[in-house]
């Protein structure tokens, strides 16, 4: 990990200075908005494949089971003398790899005994896991700093607080032995006990030579405790950056090289075992990736609100587009950007259109809110919160899915139907005896069974489309609007016969 983050720093060193690297990494906001696009990233790309296999809830399931294997792999730590117990172990990761497949395996095996439908299924399997997680950390593990809030709630607020140091220059470790001139000798009593019978100014007391600073120092331990005249050049590198980065890396170059696999086995298993394809290889190498992310993101976001970074980023995207390929570059792109948002909301600047403090007081002023007129919220929770405006936003106005397009093209669909009614109800009745008394304005509406406003609206809708005239007072169909009409009756009997109609075979309107 040392060396990835070392590697990392050389290269933006190429383009920067370290004092600009720390003033970066340093501030809060860039180090959240760095680590939550990333979580974002990391989230959408196998989010998008969650959403099209019907398994998002899964991913819920995952979040929590996770907590099991973590929470295992270090019981084993303290139970093994050859291993260290260590909560950044990447034995944690393997254990929650292990407990996420765990979960789909114990899902589809409640699911195969035909007692229970799948998504019961999911809701026996997981909450069992997770339950047993949280009694193995109350139990077990009490004197361990892992905390259950922070497992399930996240804080990334605070990852640039958590830092590695690297030495760039001044490096070497300062090592003082008694004769170097820094050190600080004196004279120490050996059998001195305090609150003894001995004591410094006591006959009894026996003293030697011994030097108080002695020992190795590192470059930065030198300079704060002023051994060495120039400090050394340190750039401090937030852990949860390179873990989140290594994950997004695996997951991008997962997608990427097994994008045709993942591609058939979403939309057509069957089509892909039979090509060799093996569906549950894939379908469980995509629940260690979503298993390894939701762990590495613990710490950033937490198990709850990473469902919402691998659902809504994807949801978004599938209002936007049917192409697979879209789908993978707009996820993360809305997840980014209600990263960046999300993080102003939480300091309470909503898209810079209002403040929510303002809004707040205006509230305490209208409805009464007792005085809370103060906006202090998660950073993590105001970013899933800006991931839902964004689809709320998606949801309401997409071109193609969006509610304002959907409302408007049922409305074109109603038109067009009464339209195509309305003109094939003339072309029936033209030139027939009935036509007279058909085809009259003032009763035309009886015989469409319509109001007649209604009949008014439609005829004067096709009138200004140039598909049918009214000459002393019946309605008749311009050529345009015979034309419409056959074009429409070939359109259904293609449609109705699977081909082109026979000759002479004619399709009719009625009413």
């Amino acid at each position: 990990m040392n060396l990835i983050e070392r590697l990392l720093i050389d290269l933006l060193l190429q383009f920067t200075t370290a004092e600009q690297v720390n003033n970066a990494l340093g501030d809060p906001q860039t180090a959240a908005i760095i680590v939550g696009v990333l979580v974002a990233i990391s989230g959408a790309l196998l989010g998008t494949f969650l959403l099209l296999r019907k398994m998002s809830m899964t991913s819920d399931a995952i979040s929590h089971t996770v907590l099991l294997g973590i929470v295992v792999a270090f019981l084993l730590m303290i139970a093994l003398p050859a291993m260290e117990p260590d909560i950044s172990s990447p034995f944690l990761i393997v254990g929650a790899a292990i407990a996420g497949v765990a979960t789909v395996v114990l899902t589809e095996a409640i699911h195969r005994s035909g007692l229970v439908k799948a998504d019961a299924a999911l809701g026996l399997a997981f909450p069992l896991l997770f339950a047993i997680a949280i009694i193995l950390i109350s139990q077990f593990t009490s004197n361990v700093h892992l905390d259950t809030d922070a497992v399930i709630l996240g804080e990334i607020g605070v990852v640039w607080a958590d830092t590695e140091s690297h030495c760039l220059d001044v490096c070497d470790d300062v090592v003082i032995t008694p004769d170097d001139p820094r050190a600080e000798l004196g004279r120490q009593c050996v059998n001195c006990v305090v609150g003894g019978d001995i004591g410094p100014r006591d006959p009894e007391a026996v003293f030697e030579e011994t030097c108080f600073n002695c020992g190795t120092y590192t470059a930065a331990e030198a300079w704060r405790e002023r051994l060495i005249d120039e400090p050394p050049g340190l750039v401090f590198w937030p852990r949860a950056i390179t873990v989140m980065l290594l994950t997004t890396l695996v997951n991008l170059a997962f997608v990427v090289l097994f994008y045709k696999e993942l591609k058939l086995t979403t939309f057509d298993a069957g089509l892909a075992a039979a090509l060799g394809f093996h569906p549950g290889v894939m379908n469980y190498a995509l629940m260690v990736l979503v298993s390894v992310t939701a762990v590495a993101a613990f710490d950033a976001v937490g198990s709850i609100l990473m469902v919402a970074f691998y659902v809504i980023p994807a949801a978004t995207a599938y209002l936007l587009t049917d192409r697979l390929a879209l789908m993978l570059l707009i996820a993360p792109v809305v997840g980014g950007l209600s990263t960046a948002t999300g993080y102003e909301l939480s300091r309470g600047n909503f898209l810079g259109i209002f403040q929510v403090s303002d809004l707040l007081r205006l509230l305490d002023r209208t409805i009464g809110l007792d005085g809370f007129t103060t906006w202090n919220t998660s950073i993590s929770a105001a970013m899933v919160l800006m991931m839902f405006v964004f689809f709320l936003l998606t949801w309401v106005f997409s071109p193609r899915y969006g509610l304002v397009s959907s409302v408007l093209r049922r409305r074109h669909q109603r038109q067009q139907f009464a339209d195509q009614l309305l003109m094939g109800h003339v072309y029936n009745h033209t030139n027939t005896a009935q036509a007279q008394q058909e085809l009259a304005v003032s009763t035309l509406h009886e015989h469409l069974n319509w109001s007649r406003q209604k009949t008014q609206r439609v005829l004067g809708r096709v009138r200004g489309r140039n598909l049918a005239a009214v000459e002393n007072g019946t309605v008749r169909l311009t050529d345009r609007g015979e034309a419409r009409v056959q074009q429409f009756i070939v359109t259904a009997l293609r449609d109705h016969t699977g081909g082109q109609p026979e000759a002479g075979e004619t399709l009719s309107f009625e009413h």
